[in-house]
């Protein structure tokens, strides 16, 4: 989508947009749930950072294809409880929580994901247009970061970071995963437990914003599973810092 469009300002032409981007949101994560069994992985990934907090084992954490996925479904669950009416501080913590998690999601990626596939020999175009994808999502979180939740283009804003990263879920989920599972199958977990300590370092400064967007923008026990990984990452860190 280009950065230049104008986002509609008419009520009923904001709602429609809203119900058209929420019913592809709930296409993607059906698609995801079909190929990558959702709640079969997310308690698998769980079940697996705990076992590496007690061994702080690089071998021991999930793969890095895993991550990435469950990375997706955060933050399309995150947009999918995003609605015009909400108050303006609910709307500042969704989208806050949204834009966290996909700028964490990018760099990680661009540290770590990327550079593994290229060094198998992975076709470059496809990973210059994950790069650019990115920068585009980073274009969009800076300008949301500007503007008020009352101001009349905010939704229309967050409508199009919401098509910009579905437009990237659909390429890593069709391209980038797949070919990631066979070049890379000797390596996914050793390339997750790099992604889950590296995600920690980088959320440290953030952990304030995290915990209070995460309680605004999910039920109770969704955030009480995320914090719970997060406590888990926190006790592979130290672990891995006690022993170096």
């Amino acid at each position: 989508m280009s950065t230049t469009e104008q986002s509609p300002t008419n009520p009923a032409d904001l709602e429609r947009q809203a119900n058209a981007t929420r019913e592809e949101v709930d296409r993607t994560l059906e698609a995801i749930e079909n190929r990558f069994s959702v709640r079969r992985k997310i308690g698998a990934a769980s079940a697996a950072i705990g076992a590496a907090a007690s061994r702080a084992s690089k071998w021991a954490g999930p793969e890095i294809t895993t991550m990435i996925r469950l990375d997706h479904t955060h933050v399309l669950a995150a947009f999918r409880r995003y609605r015009s009416y909400l108050s303006g501080a609910r709307k500042q913590a969704l989208v806050a929580n949204a834009c966290l998690g996909l700028e964490l999601h990018a760099q990680l990626e661009e540290e770590i994901f990327y550079p593994a596939l290229f060094a198998q020999g992975s076709d470059s175009e496809d990973l210059d247009r994950g790069f650019e994808e990115h920068d585009h999502m980073r274009s969009l979180i800076q300008r949301l970061r500007q503007m008020s939740p009352q101001d009349a283009n905010y939704d229309g804003e967050f409508c199009k970071l919401i098509r910009a990263a579905l437009h990237h879920v659909a390429d890593e989920e069709t391209t980038l995963l797949p070919l990631a599972e066979v070049r890379l199958k000797d390596q996914l977990r050793e390339l997750g437990w790099k992604m889950t300590v590296r995600r920690f370092e980088l959320l440290k400064p953030h952990m304030g914003e995290a915990a209070t967007t995460t309680v605004m923008t999910f039920p109770v026990l969704t955030g009480a599973a995320v914090a719970g990984l997060c406590m888990a990452a926190w006790l592979i860190v130290r672990g891995t810092t006690r022993r170096a």
